[in-house]
C-alpha cells in the first residue's frame, strides 16, 4: 500500500504544470551555473596551472554546482511539498484517504517518498552535469558522489519538513511559508554560534542544515552528519503522523 500511495503522490506531481515548471527553472539556473564555473575554469586554467596544489576540476565545479543546487532547493521545495495534506484536506479528500482501510503509517510514508521520489529526479538531473565532465577528464568520482549523497539526504529532510507543515493546515500558500520560514531558520542557525560562542549556542551548529550539508558535501563523511539528517526526517515525519492522527481522533 504504501507504493501505491507514493506512485500516486509522485503521479500526481508530475501531472500538474508547477512540477514541470520548478524543473524547468532548476535546471535552467543550475545549468547556468554549471556553464559560468567551467568558463572561469577556461579563463584561468593558466593560473590553475601554476598552483601547487590546485584543485581539481571535481572540487571547482562539482561542489559549487550541489551548494547552488541546495540554495535554489531551499527556495522552491515548499512549493513541491505545500500540497501534499494542505490540498487533501481542502478538498476534502484526506477524510477519505483518513478512514480508508490503510494505517497512517503508510499514508506518511507514501506521500513521503513520492515527494522524495521527484526530488530524487532532481539530484540525479543535477548530478549527471558534472558526471558529463567525465567524458574529457577525470573526475573524483568519490566527491561527486559524496556531494549527491549530501543534497539527496537535504532534499529528503524538506521533504519531511515540508509534509509536516503542510499537515498543519489547509491552504498550501500558508504551508509553503511556513516550510520556507522553517527551512531558512534551520539554515541560518548557526549564525548565533559566530557572535556567542560556547554555552547554550554551541548547540546551534549541530542543529543547522548548511552545517551537516557542507561537511558531507566535501567528502568528510561522518556519523554525525548521516544521523543529523536521519534524525530530522523520522522526527518530522512522527510530527505528521502525530498531527494525522489526533485529526483522525479528535480528543
Amino acid at each position: 500500500m504504501i507504493q501505491t500511495i507514493a506512485w500516486r503522490e509522485f503521479r500526481n506531481l508530475f501531472l500538474s504544470p508547477l512540477a514541470w515548471v520548478v524543473l524547468a527553472v532548476v535546471q535552467f539556473i543550475l545549468g547556468y551555473s554549471f556553464l559560468i564555473q567551467m568558463e572561469l575554469i577556461l579563463d584561468n586554467q593558466g593560473e590553475l596551472a601554476a598552483l601547487p596544489d590546485a584543485p581539481g576540476i571535481t572540487e571547482l565545479v562539482a561542489q559549487p554546482l550541489f551548494a547552488v543546487a541546495a540554495i535554489v532547493m531551499l527556495m522552491v521545495a515548499p512549493m513541491l511539498t505545500m500540497r501534499s495534506i494542505a490540498e487533501e484536506r481542502r478538498n476534502g479528500t484526506l477524510v477519505l484517504l483518513l478512514t480508508a482501510p490503510v494505517s497512517l503509517i503508510e499514508v506518511v510514508l507514501g506521500k513521503f517518498l513520492g515527494l522524495v521520489g521527484l526530488l530524487a529526479c532532481m539530484v540525479l538531473l543535477t548530478t549527471l552535469m558534472p558526471l558529463s565532465l567525465g567524458l574529457g577528464t577525470e573526475l573524483d568520482y568519490g566527491l561527486v558522489g559524496a556531494g549527491a549523497l549530501a543534497l539527496f539526504l537535504l532534499l529528503a529532510t524538506f521533504a519531511a519538513i515540508g509534509l509536516f507543515m503542510s499537515a498543519l493546515t489547509d491552504q498550501p500558500t500558508v504551508a509553503a511559508v511556513a516550510t520556507y520560514g522553517a527551512l531558512l531558520f534551520l539554515w541560518i542557525i548557526d549564525w548565533a554560534s559566530q557572535t556567542e560562542p560556547g554555552g547554550v549556542s554551541g548547540l546551534f551548529p549541530y542543529l543547522s542544515l548548511i552545517r551537516h550539508f557542507e561537511d558531507l558535501s566535501r567528502g568528510l563523511f561522518s556519523s554525525a552528519d548521516i544521523a543529523y539528517f536521519l534524525i530530522a526526517i523520522t522526527l518530522f515525519l512522527l510530527l505528521t503522523l502525530w498531527r494525522l492522527d489526533a485529526e483522525r481522533l479528535p480528543g
